[in-house]
């Protein structure tokens, strides 16, 4: 049977999927990744591939997503399907190195004021003043450390150009976006759009980057939805 394989972004855990993975409970397997260890794109991916037999739909999350692209990269034989939320696809941009750099350094000195500074860009700016939201988003966030979190930055600095292989993924692929994600913006989920053989793209209204924890129930509607026309028996048990 095909298993679920749900991963979190950076700085993120169980609670960014977690509204799916109860939707589908009982319908498939369901394995929700922990990256906390990772410093690295690659290893992630390998990483899941060893931990989880057989074919897999992944789900990635901003970095997740890019941890779910370089899975099929690895493994396409394996990976019978992918849903990528909030996601990029290209290298290193220039200057990002200095920029993440800060970040972490922000971190070392505070993780709680790390969430300060980063969290609000990451939701629909009309969000930010949801006190439960963000309530749950710097827990979340707290939950991890400063290591962590240098070893998140480390391997999106790093990561694999998943452009220069995207022609190659063969499988189906559901692509999510908020309409109001500043840091993944639509155009560049239209560009992995067209750059992949069998896609469907799905902005999430009154969303920012973490539209699966923004807008969970829509999230789940769309996913469950695909899986059915994609996949039907396959994922019913």
């Amino acid at each position: 049977m095909t298993t679920l394989v749900l991963v979190p972004g950076l700085l993120s855990d169980d609670i960014v999927w977690q509204p799916l993975a109860d939707a589908v409970a009982g319908r498939m397997p369901v394995y929700q990744a922990d990256l906390s260890g990772g410093n690295s794109i690659s290893g992630m991916a390998r990483g899941l591939l060893d931990k989880v037999p057989g074919d897999l739909i992944v789900v990635g999350h901003s970095m997740g997503g890019r941890v779910a692209m370089e899975m099929a990269h690895i493994a396409p034989e394996r990976i019978k399907g992918l849903v990528l939320a909030n996601t990029g696809h290209g290298p290193k941009r220039e200057g990002e190195e200095v920029k993440r750099q800060s970040m972490i350094d922000l971190g070392c000195e505070s993780m709680e004021n790390l969430a300060d500074r980063w969290l609000p860009p990451m939701v629909d700016e009309r969000r930010v003043g949801d006190a439960d939201l963000m309530a749950r988003l710097r827990a979340m966030v707290l939950r991890a450390n400063a290591e962590i979190h240098e070893g998140h930055i480390r391997a999106l600095v790093g990561r694999p150009n998943a452009t220069a292989y995207l022609k190659d993924i063969d499988c189906p692929i559901l692509l999510l976006v908020g309409r109001q994600d500043r840091w993944s913006p639509i155009a560049q989920h239209e560009e992995i759009k067209a750059d992949t053989k069998n896609s469907e793209l799905v902005v999430i209204e009154d969303a920012g980057h973490f539209a699966p924890v923004e807008r969970p129930e829509d999230v789940v509607t769309v996913v469950t939805d695909w899986l059915g026309r994609t996949f039907g028996d396959k994922c019913n048990g």
